[in-house]
């Protein structure tokens, strides 16, 4: 087959990243193996030598397995891109007409979307009965791994079917009284979508998979709470998830927000710290609040997101964009083929911003880090936990610099240390 510009162009995107990833796993897997059977200095005394044995091991089996993941997906992209996403569209292409059901129209993409998923159930499932049960980290059962992948394909297909049916429908609506200006009202209701999910999400979904309990009366619950209202947080509870039936790895983490926030610890979490480790955990969060890291991620979102859709409304008036994603140019202005070809080919583009991205998001941690220093009057309770966390998730606190651009939206251990402890 004859491939056309576009084709050429993002199929050469997907290679460069294919490329620069495979090397930048070397680079880092040479990196931890210098390290391996002699920790430096500047790691201090963080782990004993068969945990930092371990760490490492535990970092390369991720990182090879990334790479057999990504070779993969892209062979399973060449495949559906030049010729599964070219055969469904031409094939079902009066389905995917203006004149169609938005229902059918919604119904046809989103069944595309799903079958994509299917190959990726089967890494999931080396990487959680194989990877994470080599290191101890599984703590799953074969039946619940399975009623968690039933629930959330189904979750997943209702909302996508929902919200892609609302959306060819509004598009249908609008441009046809607004023209020109159709693309900001239909992105202001996907938005208002996405923020109303970020307060239903953890009241509804979260409670399908896991169980949500409120943190138990004692000393722990009365010195957080007692720094929340400090803090000015206000939090109306903070919650504990049973992620130990899963998993052994510990978190925290903040959903939500203005009277919807709320605190998630993990179950793991609790059992491994201390009550002044976990206070410093949660001042951290609060910290995220109290800085408007949230509102400044969904503004930065709302705005990338805005501009993304006055492209897709230029791509959606050009037949030369439909035939060189190797589709009959009758679909122009047909909402769905876009919607599908951005979500195929878009990434490889994106990737390369990355570290702008991941730079912010640094920064606001390391901002957050410094609001829970202040909180609790001293940065070492949370130096510990960092410290444990690292430790009991197997985290390599001395990737390849590379890595940390392109992949880590939090500081390394070391960094975080330094700044914590530092006059500032």
């Amino acid at each position: 087959m004859e491939l056309t510009q576009i084709q050429i162009i993002v199929l050469c995107a997907a290679l460069a990243q294919l490329i620069f990833e495979y090397f930048l796993k070397k680079a880092n897997e040479s990196h931890f193996l210098r390290m391996r059977d002699d920790p430096p200095p500047e790691s201090g005394n963080l782990m004993d030598r068969k945990t930092w044995v371990k760490a490492t091991d535990y970092s390369l089996a991720k990182s090879k397995f990334s790479s057999v993941e990504d070779l993969f997906g892209f062979v399973l992209f060449v495949v559906v891109f030049l010729y599964f996403f070219p055969f469904v569209f031409l094939e079902w292409k009066t389905e995917l007409s203006l004149e169609s059901s938005p229902w059918l129209c919604a119904f046809v993409v989103t069944v595309f979307l799903t079958v994509l998923q299917i190959p990726s159930l089967f890494f999931d499932w080396i990487k959680q009965f194989s990877l994470e049960e080599k290191f101890g980290f599984n703590k799953s059962t074969k039946g619940l791994w399975v009623a968690d992948k039933v629930k959330g394909s189904i979750l997943g297909f209702l909302f996508s079917f929902l919200l892609l049916a609302l959306m060819i429908w509004l598009y249908r609506e609008i441009s046809t009284a607004f023209p020109h200006t159709w693309w900001i009202w239909v992105f202001v209701v996907f938005f208002g979508i996405q923020l109303l999910l970020m307060i239903l999400w953890p009241k509804f979904i979260i409670p399908l998979f896991n169980k949500l309990s409120p943190l138990e009366e004692g000393e722990l619950r009365e010195r957080l709470m007692a720094l929340s209202d400090k803090t000015g947080f206000k939090a109306q509870t903070i919650e504990v998830i049973d992620g130990s039936k899963r998993s052994g790895h510990s978190n925290a983490y903040f959903t939500g927000f203005g009277k919807f926030r709320r605190i998630v610890l993990y179950d793991t979490l609790i059992e491994q710290m201390e009550t002044e480790e976990i206070e410093a955990v949660l001042a951290h969060e609060v910290g995220h609040y109290k800085l408007g890291h949230i509102p400044k991620r969904l503004a930065l979102s709302f705005f990338l997101g805005l501009g993304g859709f006055f492209i897709l409304s230029y791509f959606l008036k050009s037949p030369w964009f439909y035939e060189g994603f190797g589709l009959d140019a009758s679909l122009t202005q047909a909402f769905a083929p876009v919607l599908v070809a951005f979500s195929l080919a878009l990434g490889f583009f994106t990737y390369w911003l990355s570290p702008i991205s991941n730079h912010f998001s640094r920064k606001h941690e390391f901002e957050a880090d410094h609001f829970a220093k202040k909180a609790v009057g001293s940065p070492e309770p949370l130096v510990s936990a960092l410290r444990k966390l690292y430790v009991e998730n197997l985290s390599h606190p001395l990737p390849h610099p590379m890595m940390t651009t392109f992949h880590y939206s939090h500081p390394t251990l070391l960094e975080r240390e330094k700044a914590l402890r530092s006059g500032s």
